[in-house]
């Protein structure tokens, strides 16, 4: 018999693994039980990645140098997961806003939560 997981508050890296694992094989359901657990499982993984990371308030693109340095990626590191190196280059010199496709793939890459690359932050104005 197929016995369904329980889930309950994360507390350990190991129950953290496993909520990852178990959210990558459902997270392109979009209807039904699995479609419940994928909300659920995004919710409790949230909340235990915030009781960890304890995040600088800075801006998405000064958390993104930041994390660049941390790593010691280039913008062509960043262009290599998106694939445009102009734009990335825009997006880190403040003239044009962050995607919602980068924030998801700079949150993998730079292994920060998508939230705080969601914060809203002032562009430069082109002359």
């Amino acid at each position: 018999m197929n016995q369904k997981p329980q889930w309950f508050l994360i507390e350990t890296e190991q129950e953290y693994n496993k909520a990852i694992e178990r959210y990558e094989q459902i997270k392109d359901t979009t209807t039904g039980a699995e479609h419940k657990e994928k909300l659920l499982l995004v919710h409790l993984i949230e909340n235990y990645e915030n009781t960890l990371w304890d995040l600088p308030e800075v801006n998405p693109v000064e958390m993104i140098k930041i994390r660049m340095d941390d790593f010691g990626y280039k913008a062509a590191d960043l262009a290599a997961v998106y694939g445009d190196k102009g734009t990335i280059s825009k997006v880190l010199n403040y003239k044009q806003p962050l995607s919602l496709t980068m924030i998801r793939k700079f949150s993998e890459l730079l292994h920060l939560p998508a939230s705080a690359l969601l914060k809203e932050y002032s562009l430069h104005q082109q002359a």
